[in-house]
């Protein structure tokens, strides 16, 4: 038996199209095909693509303000400028004396001590003075004697006087006798033998005055020796020389003195510690703006905050060369009415030098910025910049610098963009320095510094 055979599917039949226009379809109610662009797909695709064009253009607008450079700046502005010159020394009194002993000996006394305020001629110190005062009188005992020998040699003077007197009478009557006598009587002999006896009394008399010369310089020499031992008895007690305070005591009673070349120093006293002088070393490269008669200011390390005032009164023209650095000395003069400042103390001192008011000054940092390549071509970011064409950028204008010293090149902020200024610089505080020019007006936007977007300051 034969099985039957399998019944095939009959394919649907497809739609016939109504060959029918639109205006009958309408009119008979039939359903209308719609056109491309009537396409709910269509529109989302385009209003999807419109969204993520206007992403990517935000995001490379985004990248594009971060690689571009910002600029920090302050106006130009007037102020006032002060050059100070900084140095450090040491406090000195302004006369400050070293006593000493002239004398070898031991110390007797000492009547002062630290810190003691004395009188001038006040006595100090004394030395032992038992072997000055027998030298004195030895002395005066040697002065005793020569007036003594001078006595004398003064009485053989009178007795050789009457000596000569006497030959001289006796000469003159022998010669008148000749004269009367004709020359009979007396002989030759005896005229040769009273003029020769006459001579000789004269020349005895010559010596003795000799003699009483030579005693008198005899009592002069021994006078001198007596005022010399009466000055070193004198010095013996040693005085102040000036009005003042005890700075330095190295002497005690007992203590031996030995006086050689160099005297010893056994006291030191300051004239008057209510005026001090500051001793600086001021180095070469400032030592030309320094001047007698600058206000000046100084601190001290027992009081730091406390800046005490003076003013600069000698600068010396001889130099000082320690470690091949030249230095220069300069003396400040100190009001010390209180007492706060000691002699010996380490101060740092700073000189008014250069004032200037009301002058246009820009900081430091400006006069060092040079802008770094990122500021002539902004950094490209993002798909967007990369498609797109880009207007061609200019670079800054720099300024080509004059070889004059004292010439520097400011760059300022103008349309966005940085443009190099050649300026004249002043003195500088370290801080700010003056400046000047023809392109240079006040309230400029002086660059200082250059970062990048979104850096942290």
């Amino acid at each position: 038996m034969t099985p039957p055979e399998p019944t095939r599917p009959v394919p649907p039949t497809p739609p016939t199209p109504n060959p029918a226009p639109a205006a009958q379809q309408l009119l008979l109610g039939l359903p209308q095909a719609r056109r491309w662009w009537q396409s709910r797909w269509l529109w989302l695709g385009l209003l999807l693509l419109a969204l993520v064009a206007l992403a990517l253009w935000f995001w490379s607008a985004a990248q594009q303000r971060q690689a571009a450079p910002v600029f920090v700046t302050e106006p130009l502005a007037r102020g006032n400028l002060v050059l100070n010159v900084t140095a450090n020394g040491t406090l000195q009194p302004l006369r400050a004396v070293n006593i000493g002993s002239e004398l070898s000996g031991t110390v007797r006394a000492v009547h002062v001590d630290i810190n003691d305020t004395v009188r001038r001629g006040q006595v100090l110190v004394e030395l032992d003075t038992e072997r000055l005062q027998d030298q004195v009188r030895h002395g005066r005992a040697a002065v005793l004697a020569a007036q003594a020998q001078v006595a004398q040699a003064k009485a053989s003077v009178r007795e050789t006087e009457a000596s000569v007197r006497e030959t001289q009478a006796q000469l003159q009557r022998l010669q008148e006798v000749a004269r009367l006598s004709g020359g009979k009587v007396p002989s030759a002999a005896e005229l040769d033998t009273a003029r020769a006896a006459f001579e000789r009394t004269q020349a005895v008399l010559e010596r003795m005055r000799a003699n009483v010369n030579s005693a008198q310089a005899a009592v002069e020499q021994a006078q001198a020796n007596l005022s010399s031992h009466e000055t070193n008895l004198s010095k013996a007690a040693i005085r102040a020389p000036i009005d003042g305070v005890v700075l330095v005591r190295s002497v005690d009673p007992g203590n031996a003195v030995a006086a050689s070349l160099q005297a010893v120093t056994l006291l030191q006293l300051a004239q008057d510690l209510r005026q001090l002088e500051l001793q600086v070393s001021v180095d070469e490269a400032d030592i030309g703006v320094v001047r007698a008669g600058q206000p000046a200011s100084f601190t001290v390390s027992s009081q730091p905050g406390r800046r005490f005032a003076g003013s600069v009164s000698r600068v010396a023209f001889g130099a000082t060369r320690t470690d091949n650095v030249v230095t220069y000395s300069t003396t400040i003069r100190v009001d010390n009415a209180d007492l706060s400042l000691r002699p010996g103390m380490t101060a740092t001192a700073s000189i008014v030098a250069v004032e200037r008011q009301g002058v246009l000054r820009v900081p430091n940092a400006a006069l060092r910025f040079m802008p770094t390549a990122a500021t002539t071509a902004p950094a490209g970011g993002g798909v967007l910049a990369s498609l797109l064409p880009r207007l061609p950028q200019q670079p800054p204008r720099v300024a080509r610098m004059d070889p004059r010293p004292g010439l520097r090149q400011l760059w300022v902020l103008q349309d966005g963009q940085p443009v190099a200024l050649q300026v004249s610089t002043g003195i500088s505080d370290g801080r700010h320095t003056e400046v000047s020019g023809e392109d240079v007006v006040e309230g400029m936007a002086v660059i200082v510094e250059q970062r990048r977007a979104g850096q942290v300051p």
